[in-house]
């Protein structure tokens, strides 16, 4: 019989239940007596794990979902190892990312959320390439926070903000009053600056000066 093997695939041949060759791409002529064949996918594929639901180092519950792109290594140890390899690769991610995050503080998580996924690649160890698959990348998708936790944080960033303001202001309020004290200073110690300051605005536009000559004029009383 004529086998034609894609170039995304490899095929294992079994005679008599024994392994007996594994197939490259291209076009081959083998007997179909007492003989199996059996395709295998080599291309890279994705498995998703959703959302897992753990506890972080200091009790918070948080949910962490991941993509793992992967693809199978050795197409024999894939399909005889074990009786469903990717249900093996993505348990061993599953029981990796748990461990990961609960290593962590949520502060931590969140900080380090770039170093999640190379932790979780670490904890896995060779356990995929027992199964003839190799993970070629994780990502860590989503790190999903409860809503009172979220509430929680908006408070606390609202109330850090409220407070600097109010830092702000008392600043200014101080810069403010220490600048008025020094300028009394200044005219109490040299009275013609307050002179030249008043021609200043004078010049600028922003003051009415009234200028007098001769005795002021005393206030008359009215006739009875």
């Amino acid at each position: 019989m004529r086998v034609v093997v894609q170039e995304w695939e490899r095929v294992l041949v079994y005679r008599d239940g024994r392994f007996a060759e594994e197939l490259g791409a291209g076009r081959h002529r083998r007997s179909r007596r007492r003989q199996r064949f059996v395709r295998v996918a080599v291309h890279p594929r994705l498995l998703a794990v959703p959302g897992q639901e753990v506890l972080t180092a200091d009790g918070l519950s948080v949910r962490v979902s991941l993509t793992v792109q992967c693809r199978t290594a050795d197409p024999r140890r894939w399909h005889e190892t074990v009786e469903d390899a990717d249900a093996l690769v993505y348990a061993t991610v599953q029981v990796a990312l748990r461990e990961a995050v609960a290593g962590r503080t949520l502060d931590e998580l969140l900080a380090a959320r770039a170093d999640l996924a190379d932790d979780v690649r670490e904890r896995v160890g060779p356990a995929p390439e027992v199964v003839g698959v190799e993970l070629e990348r994780i990502w860590l998708r989503d790190v999903m926070v409860p809503a009172e936790l979220r509430h929680a944080a908006a408070e606390v960033a609202t109330a850090r903000a409220q407070g600097q303001a109010a830092l702000e202001r008392a600043r200014a309020e101080v810069a403010a009053t220490r600048a008025m004290a020094n300028a009394a200073r200044m005219v109490a110690e040299q009275p013609a600056l307050l002179q030249l300051r008043t021609l200043q605005a004078v010049e600028a536009g922003r003051a009415t000066v009234v200028l007098t000559t001769g005795p002021a004029v005393p206030d008359v009383p009215a006739p009875a």
